[in-house]
C-alpha cells in the first residue's frame, strides 16, 4: 500500500554536471505560497470555474524499481499539498488516488489501472519503468485520460501514438546514453561489457551507451540480456567476464543487488558503472564496506546539492505527515513537477477534461516561449489567475515540452559511490 493512502517531440539537448558546475535551473528554490487576491498579469479571464481535479498515480510500490516509490510517491503528495494550500485563491483544489504500477512480472497493474481509470481521474501519473508505462499506455490514452511519467527515459515515447495524452519530466535515453558512454571512454577504458535488462528501457540505454562508447574509440565486447523475473545471473556475469573488458556497465533495475555479489572479488569496483533504474545507497544491502568505492553511475535530473531547498522541505513535509524519511530522492522533484503541471494546466485551461488539460500542459511548462516566468505552483497560479500566461520552471529542471510532450532540455548528473556504500555528486 501507499504510504499516502488516498487524499481528498524532438531528442532532449542537454547539460551535464559533475558537482561542481551545475545548471542555471538549479537555483530554483521554493517560497511560500502566495496569498490573498492575484493581482492580473493580463486581460481578465472573468469568472472561474470551481475546478475538484482528481489524478491517479501507477508508481512501484513493489517490482524491481519499488525503491523509486517512496521519493516519487512523496514528491506527488508535497506537491498536492502546496496546491491545496491556496485552493481558496485559485478555485482549483487536488485529491490524488494512489496506486501500485508493479513491474512486467507481478503485472499489478494489471488490475490498478482499472481501478484508477475508475476513480474518473484527469490522468495517471507512472509508471516509473518505461515497460512498465508501455503494458498500460494504450489503456489509458484510450480512455481519454493524460499518462504523465516523473521517470520514463525510453525512446519509443518520442514518437508512440499516444493520442496527444502523454508526457514526461525525465529526459529520454539518447542523452542519458551520450553521456555515460562518454564517462566510461573518458575515465581511459578502451572496452566494455554491458549486462542488460531485455526491455525498452534496457535495450534502448543500452544502445545509446554503446553508440556513444564505440563513437569515442571504444569497443563493447559483450552485452548479455536477462529478463524480468529473473532471480540468477551466472551465465551474464560469466560471458562478461570471459571477455576481460576493462569496464563493466550495468544497465538494470534492482536486479543489480543480487548481479554485484557475483562481480566483487573478481571485478575492480572502480570499473562500474550504474544507471538511473539501479543507481541507490547499498549502505543496508550487506555487502562489505568498500565494496561500491570509486564505482560510477548516471542519474537524469538536478544534483541533490542543487536542489537542496526542496529537499529538505521534503523532509520536513515528510515528518509533519508522519510518513517514513526517504532513503533515495531519485524522481522526487520530477514527480513534484508533474503534480505542478498538471494542476497549472487545469487551471489554464479552466477544466478537468483530459483533453483540456493536455492542450495546455506544453504552454504552462514554456513551449510556446510566451509565458511570464515563474518556479512555484502558487506563483504560477496567480499569474494564471491574474489572466496571464505562466511558464513554469520546476525544481528537477525548466522541463519546456515540446510537441510530443518530451522536455527539450534536460541535466544529467554524474554520481561515485564513496567507502560506505552510498553515492554523492562526482567531483572529478
Amino acid at each position: 500500500m501507499s504510504v499516502f493512502g488516498t487524499s481528498r517531440p524532438a531528442r532532449s539537448r542537454g547539460k551535464v554536471w559533475t558537482g561542481v558546475a551545475v545548471t542555471a535551473a538549479s537555483a530554483l528554490l521554493l517560497s511560500a505560497c502566495a496569498s490573498g487576491e492575484p493581482e492580473s498579469g493580463g486581460e481578465s479571464q472573468g469568472p472561474r470555474d470551481e475546478l475538484a481535479l482528481t489524478i491517479g498515480t501507477a508508481l512501484p510500490q513493489t517490482g524491481n524499481l519499488a525503491f523509486l516509490g517512496p521519493p516519487e510517491e512523496a514528491g506527488v503528495a508535497y506537491a498536492t499539498s502546496q496546491i491545496n494550500e491556496v485552493s481558496d485563491t485559485t478555485g482549483l483544489s487536488l485529491e490524488v488516488v494512489y496506486g501500485d504500477s508493479g513491474d512486467t512480472d507481478n503485472k499489478a497493474y494489471e488490475t490498478e489501472i482499472p481501478r484508477l481509470l475508475g476513480e474518473d481521474v484527469s490522468a495517471i501519473i507512472g509508471a516509473a519503468s518505461s515497460g512498465t508505462s508501455l503494458q498500460f499506455i494504450d489503456q489509458v490514452v484510450g480512455a481519454g485520460v493524460i499518462q504523465f511519467s516523473p521517470a520514463n527515459t525510453s525512446d519509443a515515447f518520442t514518437t508512440y501514438d499516444d493520442n496527444g495524452l502523454y508526457f514526461r519530466t525525465a529526459p529520454s535515453d539518447v542523452l542519458q546514453g551520450e553521456v555515460l558512454g562518454n564517462l566510461i571512454a573518458e575515465d581511459g577504458n578502451q572496452t566494455l561489457g554491458l549486462i542488460v535488462l531485455n526491455d525498452s528501457y534496457g535495450t534502448g540505454l543500452a544502445k545509446y551507451v554503446t553508440e556513444a562508447f564505440e563513437a569515442a574509440g571504444g569497443e563493447v565486447v559483450a552485452a548479455p540480456t536477462y529478463n524480468t523475473g529473473d532471480t540468477t545471473f551466472d551465465a551474464q556475469i560469466s560471458e562478461v567476464l570471459a571477455a576481460d573488458p576493462d569496464a563493466i556497465a550495468l544497465i538494470t533495475f534492482d536486479e543489480v543487488t543480487t548481479i554485484l555479489p557475483g562481480l566483487f572479488g573478481q571485478f575492480p569496483a572502480d570499473k562500474l558503472y550504474f544507471v538511473d533504474g539501479n543507481l541507490k545507497n547499498f549502505s543496508d544491502a550487506g555487502f562489505a564496506p568498500g565494496s561500491l568505492t570509486g564505482a560510477k553511475g548516471t542519474l537524469p535530473g538536478l544534483s541533490i546539492d542543487s536542489i537542496s531547498d526542496f529537499t529538505s522541505e521534503l523532509d520536513a513535509f515528510l515528518e509533519e505527515e508522519g510518513t517514513p524519511a526517504l532513503e533515495d530522492y531519485s524522481y522526487a522533484a520530477e514527480s513534484f513537477d508533474a503534480t505542478v503541471l498538471l494542476a497549472l494546466a487545469s487551471l489554464a485551461a479552466n477544466s478537468t477534461d483530459p483533453a483540456d488539460i493536455a492542450e495546455k500542459l506544453i504552454e504552462v511548462s514554456g513551449g510556446e516561449g510566451d509565458g511570464e516566468k515563474c518556479t512555484t505552483y502558487a506563483e504560477c497560479a496567480e499569474i494564471i489567475v491574474g489572466g496571464g500566461t505562466a511558464d513554469y520552471d520546476g525544481i528537477s529542471g525548466p522541463i519546456t515540452f515540446d510537441e510530443v510532450g518530451d522536455p527539450t532540455e534536460a541535466s544529467i548528473g554524474i554520481y561515485q559511490y564513496a567507502e560506505d556504500n552510498t553515492y554523492a555528486a562526482y567531483e572529478g
